[in-house]
């Protein structure tokens, strides 16, 4: 197949052109000047330049394209203007949507998040983690990046209702090679590496491997039905933040965090540091929006996209042990001193997840 890919220069996107083009198809990736392609290299791809809203640029270069994968977004948990991030994200989103469309793409794939998706109750002291059917409360609505991928995705679902072949995946936490940003996620492997994680805020994610997640991108092209929506997750995956730091010690030797921070001070904390960026202009260390959603368990069951397609379930200790190696290999690994961080200020990575 001939692929129009946005967002191709991220963790997911560039995971996503590798795939699709060690089986043979054709790739043209979206990205802006300046686009930093380390994730693409060693693999061969048309580069596009341009944005997300240039329609004309959108439609001309989508002609003749089978596939179209929707991965770009805007993602920061603080903003002074939140203006751009909904352009981007709603506005840009149907721009795409409707070009391939127009362009006769036989699949679009739209690339949603799980924060789109209900979270786990609690239940006697017990979270059963929720599928797509679970309705978003408003409270989960409580920052930008989750309100403008919410309304992206109902725009998705409003043209995939006029008949546009629209596939909509909801990827939970993903983790592994080429995260060359790196995303929150991989900060806190790489803080950990280095020795900079002495205390963590208590949360819930669940891990999926990066590579599983392309995977799920491209089944979803072959398989999916029209309008519908699917967690690209692990089964296996819904680990607690100890859980996870005890299974980082066990794969490097170095020693997980004893002290945990409680919500309220790091909550504390996060309005502080909040108040200041207003007069600053630079972004908190530790995102209140992101604080808030730390106290949820963000436990997800992807047993949909498993049964009707085929999502791969790499054990989520595998995607650790290969982000790991890669971050070691690349250069990400500085500190061997111990010497460590201030436990508010490490929260920051912890609570944007």
């Amino acid at each position: 197949m001939k692929c129009f890919v946005t967002g191709a220069s991220g963790f997911i996107g560039s995971n996503l052109v590798h795939e699709l083009v060690a089986r043979g198809h054709g790739v043209k990736a979206l990205l802006r000047p300046g686009a930093d392609e380390r994730g693409l290299a060693g693999i061969k791809y048309e580069r596009v330049t341009g944005d997300i809203l240039d329609r004309k640029l959108l439609e001309r270069e989508l002609a003749g394209c089978d596939w179209c994968f929707h991965v770009a977004a805007s993602y920061q948990l603080w903003m002074r203007d939140y203006a751009p991030m909904y352009q981007s994200n709603v506005a840009g989103t149907r721009t795409v949507l409707e070009a391939a469309g127009r362009a006769g793409c036989r699949r679009i794939v739209y690339t949603s998040t799980v924060g789109c998706i209900g979270l786990p109750q609690n239940e006697d002291g017990k979270f059963m983690p929720t599928d797509e059917t679970a309705l978003v409360s408003e409270g989960q609505m409580s920052n930008h990046y989750k309100r403008s991928k919410w309304q992206a995705e109902q725009v998705a679902r409003e043209l995939a209702q006029k008949g546009l072949p629209i596939v909509i995946v909801n990827p939970s936490a993903p983790v592994g090679p080429g995260d060359v940003k790196p995303t929150p996620t991989g900060q806190v492997i790489v803080d950990f590496l280095n020795r900079k994680l002495p205390a963590y805020l208590e949360t819930g994610l669940n891990w999926v491997h990066v590579r599983d997640v392309a995977i799920g991108h491209i089944a979803a092209a072959e398989k999916g039905a029209s309008g519908q929506r699917y967690i690209l997750g692990n089964a296996d995956g819904n680990w607690t933040m100890q859980e996870t730091l005890a299974t980082l010690q066990e794969l490097t030797g170095i020693p997980a965090p004893k002290m945990k921070v409680p919500h309220w001070v790091a909550l504390a904390a996060a309005h502080v540091d909040e108040k200041v960026s207003a007069f600053t202009g630079k972004p908190p260390k530790a995102p209140l929006a992101g604080v808030r959603m730390a106290k949820y368990k963000m436990w997800f069951n992807p047993q949909k996209a498993i049964r009707e397609l085929a999502l791969p379930q790499t054990p989520p200790k595998q995607a650790f042990a290969d982000a790991i190696t890669w971050f070691r290999a690349n250069g990400y690994v500085k500190n061997e001193t111990g010497e460590g961080q201030s436990p508010v200020s490490c929260c920051n990575r912890i609570s944007r997840l």
